[in-house]
């Protein structure tokens, strides 16, 4: 029973320590969030002039935990348009200042903000008149007298109860990086298209593939006409093995589909020698060739009668330019 009762004892003492943690940097983020100022808006402007002019990348920088969260920071720029890499303040002492030219900016992490680290990247920006953006608790510190826009995370405690190990700190960094990239992001006008250029592998790269990516299209798009008698439709549909024939008049305009189900409703003694108009569903759903395919999926399992596998692709004109079937979204990494 002891051991029991200890057991539920460590549990809640846990989950009270989690929620502890989480409350001390959610009070983080809201003194963050209220502490935006002018100045903020100051470092946008120097990025996005430094993004208009078409030159330069934004060097972010930092030691320790701040550069473990700087190396994040500028993960998230560069994939949301913002030219950006991590420079590490030591290797920057033993050459790879050379890596940051007088088109970039630079922005500096270091809640104290007075890591002797930072000196020789600090001394360079000013010498050769490189914005630089500090990113700190200390307003006192060396980094924010010499930056050229000081950006002051608010005193919040650490969630460590020895106060120490950075959390509530590096939270706030975080936080403010994405703020930084999404307003950026949001200046820029980024598409869902335009994001998949820096994200195409992956579940991401997949959900940003549109349909025109994964459809069936040219010659191997099973099309009839209406005329055409089930023997023949058949064929094609055996042929093409894509479950379906789509009916089309001579300027391939969409008239109907002939799908598996369609052969089951019609089964009949004659039913080879009718013609396709007779079997046929007409005006079925189409889709839009620049539709993301995720949205595709979405239409296919949410179909107001029952889930569909495959939708016919068309042009503003009702003419047929492709077929998108569930399992090239499926094998895609789609669903």
């Amino acid at each position: 029973m002891a051991d029991a009762a200890t057991k539920i004892s460590l549990i809640h003492d846990d989950l009270a320590s989690a929620r502890r943690t989480m409350a001390t940097e959610i009070d983080g983020l809201t003194a963050l969030s209220k502490s935006l100022d002018q100045k903020f808006v100051d470092a946008i402007n120097t990025i996005q002039t430094m993004k208009d002019k078409g030159r330069g990348r934004l060097i972010v920088a930092g030691i320790g935990k701040s550069g473990h969260i700087a190396r994040k920071i500028s993960a998230t720029l560069a994939s949301t348009a913002t030219p950006s890499y991590y420079i590490h303040p030591g290797e920057a002492s033993h050459g790879d200042l050379g890596m940051i030219t007088e088109d970039d900016v630079i922005i500096m992490l270091s809640y104290s903000g007075t890591n002797a680290e930072l000196t020789d990247m600090t001394l360079y920006a000013k010498r050769f008149h490189i914005p630089l953006i500090a990113m700190t608790g200390n307003p006192d510190s060396p980094l924010a007298q010499h930056a050229d826009i000081a950006l002051i995370l608010p005193k919040i405690p650490e969630a460590c109860p020895n106060g120490l190990a950075p959390t509530t700190s590096t939270t706030m960094m975080v936080a403010l990086g994405d703020a930084i990239a999404i307003a950026l992001l949001e200046r820029t006008g980024l598409t869902a298209e335009q994001f998949r250029v820096w994200h195409p592998g992956g579940k991401l790269g997949a959900k940003l593939r549109k349909v025109s990516d994964l459809m069936v299209s040219g010659t191997d798009l099973p099309l009839v006409s209406p005329e055409t008698t089930m023997d023949h439709a058949i064929i094609t549909l055996s042929e093409k093995n894509l479950g379906s024939v789509i009916v089309v008049d001579s300027s391939q305009t969409l008239i109907g589909i002939v799908t598996d189900g369609d052969l089951k409703r019609h089964m009949s003694a004659d039913l080879l020698s009718r013609k396709v108009s007779d079997i046929m569903s007409a005006h079925p759903r189409t889709i839009p060739a620049s539709l993301l395919a995720a949205e595709a999926l979405d239409i296919m399992l949410t179909s107001a009668k029952s889930p569909i596998t495959s939708l016919i692709v068309a042009d503003d004109d009702q003419k047929v330019v492709g077929l998108i079937r569930i399992q090239e979204l499926l094998k895609a990494g789609i669903a």
